[in-house]
């Protein structure tokens, strides 16, 4: 008996039809893009080429994707990419997916970039994970120097990866090390600090999704109790590392900030506090400039 030969028009609505009963969310849009990476090829073009045959290894490998996600593996890990701020960065499972929330972070830190007088502008990204707050700000910003910390090993390669794709790799020097224990309080020296730390409460883990709880690291999510660990210490020990008049930038959930904008209030050295909202309108971004004298 000859096997059906399939066309891409037929394929795609099996595929959505069967990542929909299975629970799949967007199964349309998840069916299209994994049968664009199998055929190597974009989303459009497969609208314009619905009645193209598909072979019996191309059928064969957009199965063997399908099983993927349907154990709930994040479509980014699958493809291997994420856009964000208009750049396309390579993903796996030793990063976080970049979030759209995470582009406010990156947007607030490029304008007060501007508004910052001093060369070199020394910018400090703590937790870079796949690299996109430093990358990103260095294609925005070519007179910063860039600094990226990271725990992961791993993570710190794809960055590096990330990094060598957008043309920034000499402009940005990776440290492996726990926030700011890579840098002497001696002498501060950095004009701008922006993190996306781990801010999910411990609890609340099994009520993420699978794509998340199963497959992103742990270790980016995971912020303590309350989700406020490294937040505070944070907030505590950056006015020791930025020059004064510097800004903090950091994302957060919406239940944490008020607790972030009191924990600033506390140290004493912190002006300009300002809240800024996601594109949902829930204030996701807290930053807040060190008095002139904030770290004497």
């Amino acid at each position: 008996m000859t096997p059906k030969a399939w066309c891409i028009k037929a394929l795609l609505k099996t595929a959505t039809d069967y990542l929909a009963e299975k629970g799949i969310e967007n199964a349309r849009l998840n069916a299209e893009v994994l049968l664009a990476y199998q055929l190597h090829t974009k989303r459009i073009s497969l609208y314009l080429n619905f009645d193209q045959p598909l072979t019996e290894k191309e059928v064969s490998g957009y199965r063997d994707l399908i099983r993927r996600r349907l154990k709930r593996e994040p479509l980014q890990y699958i493809t291997g990419i994420q856009e964000f701020w208009s750049l396309t960065f390579s993903v796996n499972p030793h990063v976080l997916i970049p979030r759209p929330e995470t582009e406010i972070l990156v947007d607030q830190a490029v304008s007060l970039a501007g508004t910052l007088k001093e060369a070199p502008l020394r910018v400090l990204d703590l937790g870079t994970g796949s690299g996109v707050i430093s990358v990103s700000m260095a294609k925005a910003v070519p007179e910063a120097l860039l600094f990226a910390t990271d725990l992961s090993e791993g993570a710190l390669r794809v960055a590096r990866e990330n990094a060598t794709k957008h043309g920034v790799l000499d402009r940005i020097q990776f440290l492996q090390g726990d926030l700011f224990e890579l840098f002497s309080v001696q002498k501060p020296v950095f004009h701008l600090i922006a993190s996306n730390p781990p801010y999910v409460c411990t609890h609340e883990f099994q009520d993420l999704s699978p794509e998340v709880a199963l497959h992103e690291p742990r270790l980016a999510l995971d912020g303590g109790k309350d989700g406020m660990h490294f937040l505070e210490k944070i907030i505590c020990q950056a006015p020791q590392f930025l020059r004064p008049g510097g800004w903090l930038l950091l994302e957060m959930s919406p239940y944490q900030v008020e607790k972030a904008i009191f924990v600033m209030a506390q140290t004493g050295v912190y002006q300009n506090e300002t809240k800024i909202e996601d594109y949902s309108h829930r204030q996701r971004v807290v930053m807040a400039q060190l008095k002139p004298n904030g770290n004497i």
